[in-house]
């Protein structure tokens, strides 16, 4: 097999072969049509294509559909993944439902600013990782529009930035394939109400489709409420040989996740929260005109344009680093605690009266009220032309693709100072470090506030080429260029107090302004052999890569560490990165009723970008790591036996560090000054070794069928404990680790008519209390929620004392028991 570097020189020769017969095939059909054995065709590009039989794809890709959601009963596409797809787990961070990590091979794609993102997810050929961090906000996606989903793993180049773990790709529905409508509603627990309705249909050259979904639910821990709706519409004209469809999808989405929580607290209560709120609301704008026009049998063009607006406001109850403790066991600044264990207003006055001529600003706050704003734009256009043709005599499926997409983000974060309740609330005094003009009284710029405009372009190139070398051989070549800017501008007004007058201050250190720009080309090359019909062998090797964010670009400086996403400061600029990966398998078919697969894979980073804990409170900054690898094992197997369908499939993921660097990590046991120092082969955090997925269904008659399903996933280390050196002890309390878990889940469904079906489904039916996510943090309370003091506690009035943390682990907890009950009814369908 030849070496990267002379491979990138090959597929660029290949490119240019293809396009020239591209141009000849395009002018004059010759009248000989190629033809493919029945076999299942893959799209395997981000656009319509012709596509590839699933044998000559070097790689486990994996399939589901609308019906694959709908019989599992998933909340969504996020639930879906989680349960029934291999490789994939979740850290639930922000317990919320809507709310997942989605993580794969060892790589995320999350919706919490600050997440190194790893996988892309694209919808009808539109990337939609935003521009603002490359988050991926699972509750943005019209879960029952979904008509199709194909996982591609590996680094994919020609599925763009972002692409290091994998791709998701998802078709929604159109109403010439999904005639007919359906109406659903869904009852649960904690107070989950969901209603549903969807209708398509067709006439002579026109077809439309409209979905729309309502959610709403109380949330099992405290003050987690959120509801959530969607709309999406389609509308197409199909030609002789063109197809035009144009979506528009809204979504308005209000969340509300607490995040994670000290194990002690849950020993005590394990619905409760550590500070509230933590709310974000998401508005969604979403346009794309698709069109393809078949040329011929043999030739297709297809693209789109799109325009996405999307407006998020987060607003998040936190503790005020300022009055907590300077360290684990050290003494703090002053706290006043009236009452025992608060009195609000008493805290409020105290925080306020701070604030008059000689007070200093935040000392007395005890708590801290973050918002801030992002309003994004995103538009874009990409063209693909794809070619079923004859290469040096042997057949051959070629694509090439571009386009340009542009990003223009607004964000702006202000903080206003505040006071911790009874029950870890936060309650606003009013004083603000204003977002547009940010000064602090003691005449020191405030690092709380951004005002930030920044856009990004990013121009791509890209080409896969499928060639059949003998029967049962396939090689294909790939590659993608892309070409990333960034601009950002700081349109922050900083003031410092001399005296009784303001004035501007200019500080270059503290400016967000920067122009930066990353290009790259990246290869895949792939084999496949099938010696059998029954039985296909592939190997591949392939590279991806993901430029820094305006977020992570901003908050890259060790000596001005932030907490995400209220702080940024100038920081030196941040390599991109590089993630190349192997892969070898084979796979095959039992009979006519069983699949399975065995591969091996390994995705090494280079410049793997990471956040960095600079602190117990809270605060980091991204930094750029030499070498990390996550190699592993995936296999499963499916089929259906009589009235059974079983299905089973593990993961092993080795994940870990291939370089010596030293972190600052004050939470951790084995920190010295504050400094931890991470070994080659040290393990990554939050990723799990062992993850086994078990699913069954029996169809007792032909209306009534019951299923059911197991998630195991080993333990993992917590975040802050990179070194994987933190023990239990003294003033830590928590190993620093995350326990494995195994949960059960129950589904059922009747049909009691053609039109009328009616579904029930019990999730973590023994009610398995565990954790999905972790970090090493401080603890200012006690296991029950009071403020930790050196003086006696219980004499109902403590004034003056001084505050000790204690360095614990703090943890993301599963869901308990949780059921709903639903009843669908479908209309004017083909079968009805």
């Amino acid at each position: 097999m030849p070496t990267p570097k002379h491979f990138r020189l090959s597929a660029l020769a290949l490119l240019v072969a293809n396009v020239c017969a591209l141009s000849l095939t395009a002018q004059a059909d010759t009248g000989k049509t190629l033809t493919i054995d029945q076999t299942e065709v893959i799209g395997t590009l981000p656009l319509p294509s012709l596509g590839v039989p699933r044998d000559s794809i070097a790689a486990p890709v994996q399939s589901f559909t609308a019906d694959d959601l709908s019989r599992t009963q998933s909340l969504g596409l996020a639930d879906y993944l989680n349960r029934q797809v291999a490789g994939i787990y979740i850290n639930e961070i922000q317990n919320n439902p809507l709310q997942p990590d989605i993580n794969y091979r060892g790589f995320t794609a999350s919706p919490l600013l600050g997440t190194p993102q790893g996988l892309s997810l694209y919808v009808d050929g539109v990337r939609m990782n935003q521009p603002f961090g490359d988050v991926v906000s699972w509750d943005l996606i019209p879960t029952n529009a979904i008509a199709s989903t194909q996982l591609m793993p590996g680094t994919n180049p020609v599925f763009g930035l972002n692409t290091l773990g994998g791709a998701l790709s998802v078709q929604t529905k159109n109403g010439r394939d999904n005639p007919g409508g359906a109406v659903q509603t869904t009852l649960g627990s904690y107070g989950r109400k969901i209603g549903e309705a969807e209708y398509g249909g067709s006439q002579g050259q026109w077809d439309w489709f409209v979905a729309g979904t309502y959610f709403e639910e109380d949330g099992w821990r405290d003050h987690s409420d959120s509801d959530a709706q969607n709309l999406f519409g389609k509308l197409g004209w199909r030609g002789e040989s063109t197809d035009l469809k144009l979506t528009y999808s809204f979504t308005d989405t209000d969340l509300n996740g607490n995040g994670m929580v000290p194990k002690s607290f849950l020993r005590r209560d394990y619905d409760s929260v550590y500070t509230h709120p933590d709310n974000t609301q998401n508005t969604s704008n979403f346009v794309n005109l698709q069109w393809d026009h078949d040329f011929s049998d043999n030739v297709t063009f297809s693209g789109n344009t799109y325009y996405r607006h999307i407006k998020t406001d987060t607003f998040n109850g936190d503790i005020n680093d300022e009055s907590m403790p300077e360290g684990i066991g050290n003494p703090g600044q002053n706290i006043l605690l009236t009452g025992g264990p608060y009195t609000t207003a008493a805290n409020l006055a105290a925080c306020i009266a701070q604030f008059n001529p000689g007070g200093e600003p935040g000392e007395k706050c005890t708590g801290m009220i973050n918002r801030t704003n992002t309003v994004q734009s995103n538009a874009g256009v990409f063209s693909q032309v794809s070619v079923r043709n004859e290469l040096f005599g042997k057949d051959n499926t070629f694509a090439v693709g571009g386009g340009f997409d542009y990003s223009q983000v607004r964000f702006r974060q202000s903080a206003e100072y505040g006071a911790l309740t009874a029950d870890r609330g936060i309650v606003g005094t009013g004083v603000f470090a204003e977002a547009g003009n940010a000064f602090n009284l003691d005449g020191d710029l405030d690092d709380r506030a951004v005002k930030l405009k920044g856009n990004t372009r990013t121009w791509s190139l890209y080409g896969s080429d499928t060639l059949t070398l003998s029967e049962g051989l396939n090689l294909t070549l790939a590659g993608r260029y892309n070409h990333v800017s960034v601009r950002n501008t700081d349109q922050l007004t900083h003031y410092e107090l001399n005296g009784n007058a303001l004035s501007n201050v200019i500080d270059e250190n503290a400016s967000l302004s920067g122009n930066h720009s990353f290009s790259r080309f990246n290869p895949a090359i792939g084999l496949t052999f099938s010696p059998t019909q029954s039985l296909t062998t592939y190997v591949g090797y392939s590279e991806g890569s993901r430029a820094p964010t305006t977020i992570e670009l901003g908050c890259a400086n060790p000596e001005s560490p932030c907490r995400l996403p209220n702080s940024m400061a100038g920081d030196p600029p941040l390599d991109q990165v590089v993630t190349k990966t192997w892969e070898a398998g084979l796979r095959g078919v039992i009979g006519t009723n069983v699949q399975w697969n065995a591969g091996v894979f390994s995705s090494r980073n280079i410049d793997d970008i990471m956040f960095v804990s600079s602190s117990t409170s809270g605060s980091g900054y991204f930094d750029n790591f030499g070498e990390t690898r996550r190699r592993g094992i995936e296999t499963g197997i499916a089929g259906v036996w009589g009235d059974w369908a079983l299905g089973a499939n593990y993961t092993f993921i080795d994940a870990t560090y291939q370089s010596d660097k030293t972190f600052l990590g004050e939470a951790n046991s084995s920190a010295d000054n504050g400094n931890i120092s991470v070994k080659s082969g040290d393990r990554i955090p939050l990723i799990p070794r062992n993850i086994l997925k078990l699913s069954a269904n029996y169809s007792v008659t032909e209306q009534f069928n019951i299923g059911a399903d197991a998630i195991s996933v080993s333990g993992s280390y917590a975040r802050g404990n990179e070194n994987n050196d933190h023990q239990s002890g003294g003033l830590y309390y928590g190993s620093g680790k995350i326990g494995g878990y195994t949960v059960f889940n129950l589904n059922t469904a009747y049909q009691i008519t053609p039109d009328w079906r009616v579904f029930a489904r019990v999730n973590n039916l023994f009610d398995r209390e565990y954790a999905t996510a972790g970090m090493l943090g401080a603890n200012p309370f006690d296991a029950s929620g009071v403020m930790r003091t050196d003086g006696a506690a219980g004499n109902g009035t403590v004034s003056g004392r001084r505050s000790n943390a204690v360095g614990e682990t703090f943890v993301a907890p599963g869901a308990p028991r949780t059921a709903w009950i639903g009843v669908r009814y479908e209309f004017g369908g083909p079968n009805r």
